[in-house]
């Protein structure tokens, strides 16, 4: 399986760790998954910092994604819901020190989130 990043050149440079499409030839395997929010325990505990949360929510992803023998290099699509737009940067930041090198195409919205305690929910698309 090969996992092609699509940057043309007619479009400005992405920043900030993605890129503008993800092309996947050879899968054999794909994996969806669902909105990770940021439950620290089966009693619905949340961390009350952004910086917990985000990075609770990358481990539940990245444990769906060992569930199927993946890894963060799979990813091929991730979506990031934030609660408030201050938390852009380090929601950036973190996702930077989750994916290393590996830029999958990515979408982040501003929006209301299910449950005032939650900051952020995320999912995303693999490939294998």
């Amino acid at each position: 399986m090969t996992i092609e990043r699509l940057d043309p050149a007619a479009l400005p440079a992405a920043s900030g760790n993605y890129t503008h499409g993800t092309l996947i030839t050879g899968a054999r395997r794909t994996v969806y998954v669902s909105g990770q929010v940021p439950w620290a325990d089966a009693d619905g505990r949340v961390p009350p910092e952004f910086e917990e949360q985000c990075r609770l929510t990358w481990r539940h992803v990245l444990t769906v994604l060992a569930e199927a023998g993946m890894g963060a290099e799979h990813l091929a699509k991730v979506t990031t819901y934030l609660s408030d737009r201050r938390y852009r940067e380090a929601n950036s930041r973190i996702r930077q020190e989750v994916l290393g090198d590996h830029r999958p195409a990515l979408t982040i919205i501003i929006t209301d989130i299910y449950s005032e305690d939650w900051l952020l929910e995320i999912d995303a698309v693999a490939v294998g």
